[in-house]
């Protein structure tokens, strides 16, 4: 994607952008010539570094509106400007609805969709007064888009994400574009807890038709192309990175029933 798309002077965020989906993310945009500050509560072992440039880290608790603010203000004063915001910082334990009171599950939903929208809130204050404006990605998930138990909180949060960015996408025109990508299963240094060893992760990628998980660079390379003026008419739009979705089961169970 860097080959093709040149985001050389531009200034990047990428929350949560130390590990797992966040560092493709960060190295995909490094690869593509951006300036990289990714974020987080706590510092990663190493930066984040890709095509011989590294990430700027900096600490901050995306919770709190004051401290978010003020990381915002920090960034438009070191680089003078902010391109792109990518919201990836977000997750969720499996917990039955029943298994854990409203306080628990109203917390998942603040880390997924009150925290990207203080961030946005911020970024916004910068974007809207500089030349060109800016881009806002939101990292949504299909666990909004459809059923989640487990995980309902993080479903309900997700699905709150992507139509608050079509909001967004409208109060905000034509200064700033916002966008959804909405992800499937990626696979990322912690797969094996939830899917088990190689056979297992195999297993759960012949799934999904395009027959594997998502590496984390296949969601770097479109957060690249939506901060790009290649998607300059692309705005409200929710983009599908799920290799295709989820088969659906009654094709199985047909399967089964006519062999």
């Amino acid at each position: 994607m860097a080959a093709i798309i040149d985001l050389s002077g531009s200034v990047a965020v990428v929350t949560g952008g130390t590990r797992g989906i966040g560092a493709g993310i960060t190295r995909a945009l490094l690869e593509a010539g951006a300036q990289v500050v990714t974020c987080a509560r706590r510092a990663p072992d190493k930066p984040v570094e890709a095509a011989g440039r590294t990430a700027r880290f900096l600490p901050v608790d995306l919770r709190d509106p004051e401290a978010v603010g003020g990381f915002f203000e920090q960034v438009r004063s070191d680089y003078g400007r902010l391109d792109t915001l990518v919201n990836n910082a977000g997750g969720t334990p499996f917990r039955m609805l029943d298994g854990g009171g409203a306080e628990r599950h109203a917390r998942v939903v603040e880390l997924n969709l009150v925290a990207p929208l203080t961030a946005s809130l911020a970024a916004y204050e910068v974007m809207r007064h500089q030349s060109g404006g800016g881009s806002i990605v939101m990292v949504g998930s299909v666990s909004g888009t459809r059923p989640s138990p487990g995980t309902a909180a993080y479903g309900a949060a997700k699905a709150g994400l992507e139509n608050l960015a079509r909001s967004m996408a409208v109060e905000w025109a034509p200064r700033v574009r916002v966008n959804t990508l909405v992800l499937g299963m990626v696979r990322t240094e912690l797969t094996h807890l939830h899917y088990g060893d190689e056979d297992g992760i195999a297993a759960v990628g012949r799934t999904v038709p395009l027959g594997r998980l998502a590496d984390p660079s296949d969601i770097g390379d479109a957060c690249v192309f939506l901060a790009s003026d290649r998607a300059a008419y692309i705005s409200g739009a929710a983009l599908h990175v799920h290799g295709g979705g989820e088969r659906p089961a009654f094709l199985d169970a047909a399967t089964v029933n006519n062999s």
